[in-house]
Protein backbone atom coordinates (compact mmCIF):
# COMPACT_ATOMS: atom_id res chain seq x y z
CA UNK A 1 0.00 0.00 0.00
CA UNK A 2 1.33 3.44 -0.94
CA UNK A 3 1.73 5.53 2.21
CA UNK A 4 4.66 7.93 1.72
CA UNK A 5 3.64 11.59 1.97
CA UNK A 6 5.89 14.18 0.35
CA UNK A 7 6.35 17.36 2.42
CA UNK A 8 7.68 20.08 0.14
CA UNK A 9 8.72 23.56 1.24
CA UNK A 10 11.31 26.17 2.11
CA UNK A 11 13.02 24.67 5.14
CA UNK A 12 15.32 27.67 5.50
CA UNK A 13 12.33 29.81 6.56
CA UNK A 14 9.72 27.27 7.68
CA UNK A 15 11.75 24.44 9.13
CA UNK A 16 10.03 24.53 12.53
CA UNK A 17 6.60 24.20 10.96
CA UNK A 18 7.59 21.32 8.67
CA UNK A 19 9.28 19.42 11.51
CA UNK A 20 6.07 19.77 13.53
CA UNK A 21 3.98 18.39 10.66
CA UNK A 22 6.46 15.55 10.15
CA UNK A 23 6.19 14.71 13.86
CA UNK A 24 2.39 14.44 13.48
CA UNK A 25 2.75 12.01 10.58
CA UNK A 26 5.27 10.07 12.71
CA UNK A 27 2.68 9.90 15.49
CA UNK A 28 0.21 8.41 13.01
CA UNK A 29 2.92 6.01 11.79
CA UNK A 30 2.72 7.42 8.26
CA UNK A 31 6.09 7.73 6.49
CA UNK A 32 6.87 11.21 5.18
CA UNK A 33 9.72 12.67 3.17
CA UNK A 34 10.99 16.27 3.46
CA UNK A 35 11.94 18.00 0.21
CA UNK A 36 13.65 21.36 0.59
CA UNK A 37 13.15 24.14 -1.95
CA UNK A 38 14.87 26.85 0.07
CA UNK A 39 18.26 28.12 -1.07
CA UNK A 40 19.76 29.37 2.20
CA UNK A 41 21.75 27.17 4.62
CA UNK A 42 19.90 25.67 7.61
CA UNK A 43 20.20 22.80 10.08
CA UNK A 44 16.94 20.99 9.29
CA UNK A 45 17.52 17.40 8.22
CA UNK A 46 15.74 16.56 4.95
CA UNK A 47 15.53 13.75 2.42
CA UNK A 48 16.05 15.92 -0.68
CA UNK A 49 18.18 19.03 -0.24
CA UNK A 50 17.77 22.40 -1.89
CA UNK A 51 21.07 21.82 -3.69
CA UNK A 52 19.68 18.61 -5.21
CA UNK A 53 16.46 20.32 -6.29
CA UNK A 54 18.38 23.15 -7.96
CA UNK A 55 20.91 20.74 -9.47
CA UNK A 56 18.35 18.55 -11.21
CA UNK A 57 17.20 21.67 -13.09
CA UNK A 58 20.78 22.62 -14.02
CA UNK A 59 21.37 25.35 -11.43
CA UNK A 60 24.11 25.73 -8.84
CA UNK A 61 22.72 26.66 -5.41
CA UNK A 62 25.87 28.53 -4.39
CA UNK A 63 25.49 30.74 -7.45
CA UNK A 64 21.83 31.34 -6.62
CA UNK A 65 22.87 32.45 -3.13
CA UNK A 66 25.59 34.75 -4.44
CA UNK A 67 23.40 36.54 -6.96
CA UNK A 68 20.59 37.16 -4.46
CA UNK A 69 18.04 37.22 -7.30
CA UNK A 70 14.81 35.98 -5.69
CA UNK A 71 13.04 35.59 -9.03
CA UNK A 72 15.83 33.44 -10.42
CA UNK A 73 15.92 31.35 -7.25
CA UNK A 74 12.17 30.71 -7.38
CA UNK A 75 12.42 29.77 -11.07
CA UNK A 76 15.25 27.33 -10.39
CA UNK A 77 13.58 25.61 -7.46
CA UNK A 78 10.23 25.43 -9.25
CA UNK A 79 11.79 23.76 -12.27
CA UNK A 80 13.69 21.30 -10.09
CA UNK A 81 10.67 20.42 -7.98
CA UNK A 82 8.54 19.85 -11.08
CA UNK A 83 11.05 17.18 -12.14
CA UNK A 84 11.62 15.56 -8.75
CA UNK A 85 7.98 15.13 -7.68
CA UNK A 86 6.88 13.11 -10.76
CA UNK A 87 10.04 10.98 -10.60
CA UNK A 88 9.34 10.11 -6.95
CA UNK A 89 5.73 9.30 -7.82
CA UNK A 90 6.90 6.88 -10.49
CA UNK A 91 8.57 4.75 -7.79
CA UNK A 92 5.09 3.65 -6.75
CA UNK A 93 5.48 4.66 -3.09
CA UNK A 94 3.98 8.17 -2.99
CA UNK A 95 0.46 8.44 -1.57
CA UNK A 96 0.13 12.23 -1.30
CA UNK A 97 1.85 15.61 -1.18
CA UNK A 98 1.56 18.57 1.20
CA UNK A 99 3.01 22.07 1.34
CA UNK A 100 2.84 25.26 3.41
CA UNK A 101 3.36 28.78 2.17
CA UNK A 102 2.48 32.40 1.75
CA UNK A 103 1.92 33.95 -1.65
CA UNK A 104 5.44 33.17 -2.86
CA UNK A 105 5.55 29.67 -1.44
CA UNK A 106 2.12 28.85 -2.84
CA UNK A 107 3.20 29.96 -6.31
CA UNK A 108 6.42 27.95 -6.02
CA UNK A 109 4.97 24.67 -4.74
CA UNK A 110 1.62 24.22 -6.46
CA UNK A 111 2.89 23.70 -10.05
CA UNK A 112 4.81 20.61 -8.91
CA UNK A 113 1.85 19.39 -6.88
CA UNK A 114 -0.34 19.62 -10.00
CA UNK A 115 2.00 17.26 -11.87
CA UNK A 116 0.55 14.35 -9.87
CA UNK A 117 -2.52 12.59 -11.27
CA UNK A 118 -6.04 13.41 -10.10
CA UNK A 119 -6.90 11.20 -7.16
CA UNK A 120 -3.49 11.62 -5.50
CA UNK A 121 -4.19 13.82 -2.45
CA UNK A 122 -2.62 17.27 -2.72
CA UNK A 123 -2.95 19.72 0.18
CA UNK A 124 -1.61 23.27 0.21
CA UNK A 125 -1.93 25.20 3.49
CA UNK A 126 -1.74 28.81 2.35
CA UNK A 127 -2.15 32.36 3.60
CA UNK A 128 -3.96 33.24 0.37
CA UNK A 129 -6.37 30.30 0.19
CA UNK A 130 -9.36 32.52 0.94
CA UNK A 131 -9.18 34.37 -2.40
CA UNK A 132 -9.27 33.33 -6.05
CA UNK A 133 -7.14 30.17 -6.07
CA UNK A 134 -7.61 29.39 -9.77
CA UNK A 135 -3.98 30.23 -10.67
CA UNK A 136 -2.75 27.68 -8.12
CA UNK A 137 -5.34 24.91 -8.44
CA UNK A 138 -5.89 25.09 -12.20
CA UNK A 139 -7.85 22.06 -13.39
CA UNK A 140 -6.40 19.76 -10.73
CA UNK A 141 -7.94 18.38 -7.54
CA UNK A 142 -5.51 20.26 -5.31
CA UNK A 143 -7.04 21.28 -1.97
CA UNK A 144 -6.22 24.73 -0.57
CA UNK A 145 -6.59 25.12 3.20
CA UNK A 146 -6.54 28.67 4.65
CA UNK A 147 -3.75 28.95 7.21
CA UNK A 148 -5.76 31.60 9.13
CA UNK A 149 -2.50 33.07 10.46
CA UNK A 150 0.78 33.68 8.68
CA UNK A 151 3.08 30.67 8.52
CA UNK A 152 5.62 32.11 10.91
CA UNK A 153 6.20 29.77 13.84
CA UNK A 154 3.95 27.54 15.90
CA UNK A 155 1.15 28.97 17.98
CA UNK A 156 -2.28 28.05 19.32
CA UNK A 157 -3.93 28.78 15.95
CA UNK A 158 -1.36 27.39 13.51
CA UNK A 159 -1.08 24.12 15.42
CA UNK A 160 -4.83 23.54 15.06
CA UNK A 161 -4.67 24.25 11.31
CA UNK A 162 -1.63 22.03 10.77
CA UNK A 163 -3.13 19.17 12.77
CA UNK A 164 -6.31 19.39 10.73
CA UNK A 165 -4.36 19.29 7.47
CA UNK A 166 -2.38 16.23 8.59
CA UNK A 167 -5.53 14.43 9.70
CA UNK A 168 -7.18 15.28 6.37
CA UNK A 169 -4.23 13.83 4.46
CA UNK A 170 -4.19 10.70 6.63
CA UNK A 171 -7.90 10.16 6.03
CA UNK A 172 -7.56 10.73 2.29
CA UNK A 173 -4.84 8.09 1.95
CA UNK A 174 -6.85 5.62 4.05
CA UNK A 175 -4.81 5.68 7.26
CA UNK A 176 -5.63 6.16 10.94
CA UNK A 177 -6.00 9.91 11.50
CA UNK A 178 -6.68 10.32 15.22
CA UNK A 179 -4.00 12.40 16.93
CA UNK A 180 -3.54 12.74 20.67
CA UNK A 181 -4.78 15.95 22.29
CA UNK A 182 -2.48 18.94 21.83
CA UNK A 183 -1.08 19.53 25.33
CA UNK A 184 1.10 22.55 24.54
CA UNK A 185 1.23 25.20 27.26
CA UNK A 186 -1.13 28.10 26.65
CA UNK A 187 0.74 31.41 26.96
CA UNK A 188 -0.51 35.01 26.79
CA UNK A 189 -0.92 35.69 23.07
CA UNK A 190 0.02 38.78 21.10
CA UNK A 191 -1.19 39.34 17.54
CA UNK A 192 1.27 40.72 14.98
CA UNK A 193 1.00 41.64 11.30
CA UNK A 194 3.68 40.86 8.73
CA UNK A 195 4.11 41.21 4.98
CA UNK A 196 7.22 41.27 2.81
CA UNK A 197 9.61 43.98 3.93
CA UNK A 198 8.42 43.96 7.55
CA UNK A 199 9.44 40.30 8.00
CA UNK A 200 12.89 40.97 9.58
CA UNK A 201 11.38 43.45 12.04
CA UNK A 202 8.49 41.19 13.05
CA UNK A 203 10.79 38.17 13.33
CA UNK A 204 13.08 40.05 15.71
CA UNK A 205 10.17 41.40 17.75
CA UNK A 206 8.61 37.94 17.93
CA UNK A 207 11.84 36.47 19.29
CA UNK A 208 12.06 39.11 22.03
CA UNK A 209 8.42 38.63 23.04
CA UNK A 210 8.73 34.84 23.10
CA UNK A 211 11.83 35.14 25.28
CA UNK A 212 9.63 37.04 27.74
CA UNK A 213 6.92 34.39 27.96
CA UNK A 214 4.47 35.47 25.25
CA UNK A 215 3.15 33.58 22.25
CA UNK A 216 3.14 35.66 19.06
CA UNK A 217 0.49 34.88 16.45
CA UNK A 218 1.49 36.41 13.12
CA UNK A 219 -1.09 37.41 10.52
CA UNK A 220 -0.34 37.86 6.84
CA UNK A 221 -1.49 41.40 5.99
CA UNK A 222 -3.29 40.22 2.87
CA UNK A 223 -6.79 41.55 3.51
CA UNK A 224 -8.25 38.40 4.97
CA UNK A 225 -5.38 38.29 7.46
CA UNK A 226 -6.22 41.71 8.85
CA UNK A 227 -9.96 40.97 8.98
CA UNK A 228 -9.35 37.68 10.77
CA UNK A 229 -7.03 39.32 13.30
CA UNK A 230 -9.58 42.05 14.08
CA UNK A 231 -12.30 39.40 14.61
CA UNK A 232 -10.12 37.38 16.97
CA UNK A 233 -9.12 40.51 18.91
CA UNK A 234 -12.83 41.25 19.38
CA UNK A 235 -13.47 37.83 20.94
CA UNK A 236 -10.61 38.20 23.42
CA UNK A 237 -7.98 35.95 21.84
CA UNK A 238 -5.08 38.36 22.49
CA UNK A 239 -3.64 40.50 25.26
CA UNK A 240 -1.90 42.89 22.89
CA UNK A 241 -1.37 43.77 19.22
CA UNK A 242 1.92 44.46 17.45
CA UNK A 243 0.49 45.98 14.28
CA UNK A 244 3.71 46.64 12.35
CA UNK A 245 2.19 46.16 8.91
CA UNK A 246 -0.68 48.44 7.90
CA UNK A 247 -0.39 47.96 4.15
CA UNK A 248 -4.03 46.85 4.00
CA UNK A 249 -4.99 50.51 4.49
CA UNK A 250 -3.16 51.37 1.24
CA UNK A 251 -5.33 48.85 -0.56
CA UNK A 252 -8.48 50.16 1.16
CA UNK A 253 -7.76 53.79 0.25
CA UNK A 254 -6.37 53.33 -3.25
CA UNK A 255 -8.27 50.37 -4.69
CA UNK A 256 -5.86 47.53 -4.04
CA UNK A 257 -6.82 43.85 -3.97
CA UNK A 258 -5.78 43.13 -0.35
CA UNK A 259 -7.90 45.59 1.62
CA UNK A 260 -9.17 44.61 5.08
CA UNK A 261 -12.15 46.95 5.18
CA UNK A 262 -12.73 50.38 6.67
CA UNK A 263 -12.68 49.21 10.31
CA UNK A 264 -9.10 47.94 10.36
CA UNK A 265 -7.16 48.83 13.58
CA UNK A 266 -10.33 49.41 15.64
CA UNK A 267 -10.74 46.14 17.57
CA UNK A 268 -7.88 46.71 20.03
CA UNK A 269 -9.41 50.00 21.10
CA UNK A 270 -12.84 48.40 21.50
CA UNK A 271 -11.58 45.68 23.83
CA UNK A 272 -9.02 47.89 25.60
CA UNK A 273 -5.72 46.13 24.94
CA UNK A 274 -2.35 47.70 24.04
CA UNK A 275 -1.70 48.17 20.33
Amino acid sequence: MKQLVLLVGTLDTKGEEYLYIKSLFDELKIPSSLIDVGIMPHDVSCDVTGAEVAGIAGYDIEELRRTGDRGQAVKAMMEGLMRIVPSLYETGKVAGIMGLGGSGGTALLTPAMRTLPNGVPKIMVSTIAEGDVTPFVGDSDLIMIPSIVDIAGLNQISRVVFRGAVQAMAGMIGCENTLAEDDCEKKPAIAATMYGVTTPCVTRARKLLEENGFEVVVFHASGNGGRTMERLIDVGAFCGVLDLTTTEWCDELFGGIMAAGSHRNEAASRVGIPQ
